[in-house]
């Protein structure tokens, strides 16, 4: 049984979410502000967080900041706040994802699980070697893409690009992320490189890489694999 904890300020919401949430399974643990969250964290290791960034007492950002110290634990960030700048903010933090209020059940519920395979992967329980996706297969040990049975030639780059996508499924990768990770530090705000690379792997690889359905972008923000 995973734990997860859930931190709000809004008590409603809090509550609607522990009972929904352990109906699911989960061990909940709830808080209504940062500084409960952090001492949650140290005391319990919860295996998922949820977090609204508008607390009374810490800015989520920072509580995403605080427990990026010592831990690795996934965090999904539940807010209203719908500008980019929020969002990006909160990613380059250290968060995993992120949910806009209002949302359903449903796709919380959705990011969670995306989460916990993830934990899975990482604790040794679920090798990938391969992934598939649609119509093409990414062969991570081999270093391969075939598509329809071909072999799909890649540069380095675009490797590189699928390679970290596809190894985070469902999660949304920050574009500076990125660009430091394969270009290298000096490259965090030339954004132009991924869009003209992701516009390369999607005539490759997608059906309708005017539609992609597998290497998506969301806007000002990054980029995420969906298998």
């Amino acid at each position: 049984m995973r734990t997860v904890l859930v931190v709000d300020d809004e008590p409603q919401l809090l509550r609607a979410l522990q009972v929904n949430l352990q109906a699911e399974g989960y061990q909940v643990l709830v808080a209504l502000d940062g500084m409960t969250a952090l001492q949650h964290v140290g005391n319990h290791h919860p295996d998922l967080i949820v977090l609204d960034l508008g607390l009374p007492d810490i800015n989520g950002v920072d509580v995403i900041t605080k427990v990026r110290r010592t831990a690795g634990t996934p965090i999904i960030v539940l807010s209203a706040r719908h500008g980019s700048e929020d969002k990006v903010r909160a990613l380059d933090a250290g968060a995993d994802d992120y949910v806009t209020k209002p949302f359903g059940l449903d796709e919380l519920l959705a990011r969670l699980r995306v989460a916990e395979r993830r934990l899975t992967a990482s604790d040794g329980g679920e090798q990938v070697s391969v992934v598939e996706a649609g119509g093409f297969s990414v062969d991570l040990i081999n270093q391969k893409v075939t598509r329809g049975g071909e072999v799909v030639r890649l540069t380095p780059r675009e490797w590189a690009i699928l390679q970290l996508l596809v190894r985070n499924p469902g999660r949304l990768i920050p574009q500076q992320q990125m660009l430091k990770k394969i270009w290298g530090p000096a490259y965090g705000s030339e954004t132009q490189y991924l869009r003209v690379y992701m516009g390369q792997l999607r005539r490759k690889l997608e059906a309708d890489p005017a539609r992609p359905r597998h290497l998506l972008t969301e806007a000002g923000m990054g980029y995420r694999f969906e298998p």
